[in-house]
């Protein structure tokens, strides 16, 4: 089977790579001209383990190459991204997967499969992306087969979980499901569920809904606990005893194109119905306010100047920093004139974040863990003895070599900066 795979960022060239090295023949295509110069000579351009290693074997059997041009095939896959709209409910952008359903409709045979892997607001695969495809005269479900199948992986382990996890197969008929499911049974050993396209776009919106509302809720408890001077880690790890009790962790906020965008995709779609969504945003979105308001009076309160920011990306051991509430709080402290800030993550590249470790805590007098990179969980007292004072505020709760530091905090002892009565989030 011929694949052309529209979009090689994060999800579409891992996607690309696992067909290739199943049997496939895969064309990946992408606007950026770099990235298709790169990958054609064996260099990706994202981190994610064992993806080298997986490239490499693709452009050796010949079965991957990456193109700038759609070119006919048997099955066309969409995976672009999909940003907010600027409206209040950051409403789904589709022109990107227009766009993209737009350069194949030239090439567009009887017998083809498209799928859309992007993920879209509820009923976006029927009501926008359908009329594209039949504006050929060809006929979903049966001249062509239109499918949403939603990606659902964990960076980090998605080579792994490409392959074994269970996967949603939305057809816009049941015809369309089960040219879907002949697609993804070249290499998923998971279970191809079917489902209407429908139904396979609003799954994987609550999906990352509800563990957005989950994170919001142990946030909210942060709020309330250091206001009450109650240790709220201790609280989540005993309610979560329970056998029926899962609480996530609290942090800094909510990153990534998953749970800090997709919440929106259905708040936008049925407003009035989705106040419990709107609010897990609101609360969400507001923690970077809240560790600012929190590390400025941590500050205060020992007299210093200089911080270290520990983190930019969204989440611990990539490189991704798209929605990243830790970048958006090393941008809100460094235009406080009052501080000197310094940026330090070991899997960031960019001119402003300091690659040595020992540059970035020199003379600091607080470091602010706002990511769970694994480097920093082995790091103790003594690897920062060039600080001018040693106080962290680890805002992940993984720098436990530190915590018998007098000046430690992190989100269940907040009330050790201020007291009881705790600064008000400014948002």
């Amino acid at each position: 089977m011929k694949i052309v795979i529209i979009g090689l960022g994060y999800i579409g060239l891992p996607t690309a790579i696992m067909f290739a090295n199943h049997g496939q023949d895969v064309v990946g295509v992408d606007v950026n001209e770099q990235v298709i110069k790169e990958l054609n000579t064996g260099k990706i351009h994202i981190e994610e383990p064992g993806l080298q290693a997986e490239l490499d074997k693709a452009l050796s059997s010949q079965s991957f190459r990456a193109e700038m041009i759609v070119e006919p095939a048997d099955a066309f896959i969409i995976s672009v991204p999909t940003p907010n709209h600027n409206d209040r409910l950051k409403s789904c952008d589709l022109s990107y997967v227009q766009s993209a359903v737009t350069s194949i409709l030239p090439v567009l045979r009887k017998g083809n499969t498209v799928i859309i892997e992007s993920t879209i607001a509820p009923r976006s695969t029927e009501d926008h992306i359908l009329p594209l495809i039949e504006s050929t005269g060809l006929v979903v479900g049966k001249d062509v087969f239109l499918v949403h199948c939603p990606e659902r992986v964990l960076p980090g382990q998605i080579i792994y979980e490409l392959i074994h996890n269970n996967r949603i197969i939305g057809g816009v008929t049941p015809a369309c499901t089960q040219a879907g499911k002949r697609v993804y049974s070249t290499f998923v050993q998971g279970e191809l569920i079917e489902s209407a396209a429908s139904t396979a776009e609003m799954s994987k919106l609550i999906e990352n809904t509800y563990r957005d509302v989950n994170i919001a809720l142990t946030n909210e408890l942060v709020r309330i606990s250091a206001r009450l001077g109650i240790d709220a880690l201790d609280v989540i790890n005993m309610a979560n005893k329970h056998p029926r009790v899962n609480l996530l962790q609290p942090g800094p906020g909510v990153g990534g194109h998953c749970l800090a965008v997709d919440p929106y995709f259905i708040a936008a779609e049925a407003p009035k119905e989705s106040q419990l969504i709107q609010r897990a945003r609101h609360i969400n979105t507001t923690m970077p306010d809240f560790i600012v308001d929190q590390t400025v009076a941590l500050l205060e309160k020992i007299q210093g100047k200089k911080i270290a920011v520990f983190g930019l990306t969204y989440k611990g051991d990539i490189d991704d920093i798209r929605e990243s509430p830790a970048l958006e709080i090393y941008y809100k402290l460094f235009a406080m004139p009052q501080f000197e800030v310094v940026a330090y993550d070991p899997h960031v590249r960019a001119s402003f974040v300091e690659t040595d470790m020992k540059k970035a805590t020199m003379d600091a007098d607080l470091i602010l863990i706002l990511v769970d990179h694994s480097e920093f969980r082995i790091l103790a007292a003594k690897d920062f003895d060039n600080m001018y004072q040693q106080a962290f505020l680890d805002t992940r709760n993984i720098m436990t070599r530190c915590k018998d530091e007098k000046n430690y905090y992190n989100l269940g002892n907040l009330s050790k900066i201020t007291g009881t009565h705790q600064v008000n989030v400014t948002a």
